[in-house]
């Protein structure tokens, strides 16, 4: 094992060779995920809830836990349970907190459990970090029964290829949705994510609502506050439609049933999955603005719509010169408001519709 650094802390961890991320290293640890911990520390600092209850569901190397307790605001951890199944855990996560001159108290709990005993076990948590190798499902029902009345709840889920449309079949066994195959294909998997997730939520009269949500590298990632409400879970469930596109002019929609009409009948549809936003506003005026892709969520959060468009398939479809982006940008928001997307480097979302957006592309190109 070597010692790596993060954020603000140390810690041992195992290096494979190759650059294989797997489960079979002696300490799990992915690099990749370096800014889905960075985010966690944002969101719960920009948060600033006192006296939390936080849950490491499965720590890995422990790598989070260490930065939530070097990190975090004075004040906002009241108990931190950090559990791993690897036996070899707390001895580890020991090491690494004398590595980091932590002493342990009665606030830092070493688990050696599995995850979903840890919750049934426990009283409660006001944050629970559900971060598996693969789909975060075995553990949803157990971490929605364990979440506070106003607890917040964050979700990784790395089996991509089911959501963004690979592997259709798996998408509606597991997230009881249909998928959609082309460029809008991770914002639509993270929304079918979401609902989901919302759904285990409702059954528990829990509203589950998004916070800040993304799609990155090989992972979706969701925040959401619980409204401990019947009320509050029906208007959730207002939001769970289907997303209709057409493949001849880009245009989409949402709908309360799975067809619409277009200039022509090659439709596709996708969903059910949730149509709400996927960021919170206030959250979003409080959260770093420093790196790019937070700096483009925070552009993006402005922008009310389901969807985007892929500016290189329009320009492909209508034959012309693809336009410098912040030009485009520029005149598509005189018009209406206009941003890049975490979704796609192509792709711009907007308020504008695509024969909106053809006029002003044309003017540009002459």
């Amino acid at each position: 094992m070597d010692i790596i650094g993060e954020g603000k802390v140390k810690f041992y961890a195992s290096r494979d060779e190759a650059g294989k991320i797997s489960r079979e290293l002696q300490v799990f640890y992915n690099p990749v995920m370096k800014t889905n911990r960075d985010i966690t520390i944002a969101v719960l600092n920009a948060l600033n809830q006192k006296d939390m209850q936080l849950c490491d569901l499965m720590a890995g190397s422990g790598v989070r836990s260490l930065r939530f307790i070097k990190e975090l605001k004075p004040g906002i951890i009241s108990r931190l349970v950090v559990n791993d199944y690897s036996k070899d855990f707390p001895e580890l996560f020991k090491k690494n907190m004398m590595l980091n001159k932590i002493n342990q108290d009665n606030n830092i709990v070493i688990q050696n459990i599995d995850a979903n005993k840890l919750l049934l076990e426990s009283t409660g948590f006001d944050f629970i970090d559900i971060d598996p190798f693969g789909s975060p499902n075995d553990f949803l029902d157990n971490s929605i029964i364990r979440l506070s009345r106003k607890g917040i709840l964050a979700v990784t889920a790395t089996d991509t290829a089911p959501l963004a449309g690979t592997y259709p079949d798996a998408c509606k066994r597991n997230y009881w949705a249909k998928p959609l195959r082309n460029h809008l294909m991770h914002e639509i998997g993270l929304r079918i994510l979401i609902r989901k997730i919302q759904l285990i939520g409702t059954q528990h009269d829990k509203a589950l609502i998004p916070i800040y949500a993304y799609y990155k590298d090989h992972y979706f990632r969701i925040f959401f506050k619980c409204i401990k409400s019947k009320k509050e879970c029906d208007k959730i469930l207002e939001n769970h439609k289907y997303f209709l596109y057409c493949n001849n002019c880009q245009s989409f929609w949402t709908a309360d049933i799975n067809h619409g009409f277009c200039c022509n009948k090659d439709m596709e549809y996708s969903g059910l999955l949730w149509t709400g936003s996927l960021w919170d506003a206030e959250l979003i005026k409080k959260m770093p603005s420093e790196d790019k892709f937070m700096r483009t969520i925070s552009e993006e959060s402005k922008i009310n719509t389901v969807g985007f468009y892929d500016i290189h398939a329009l320009a492909k479809k209508h034959k012309f010169i693809i336009p410098n982006y912040d030009k485009l940008l520029k005149e598509m928001n005189k018009k209406g408001k206009a941003s890049r997307t975490i979704f796609s480097d192509n792709g711009i979302r907007t308020e504008l519709n695509h024969f909106e957006i053809l006029e002003i592309i044309k003017k540009l190109i002459q």
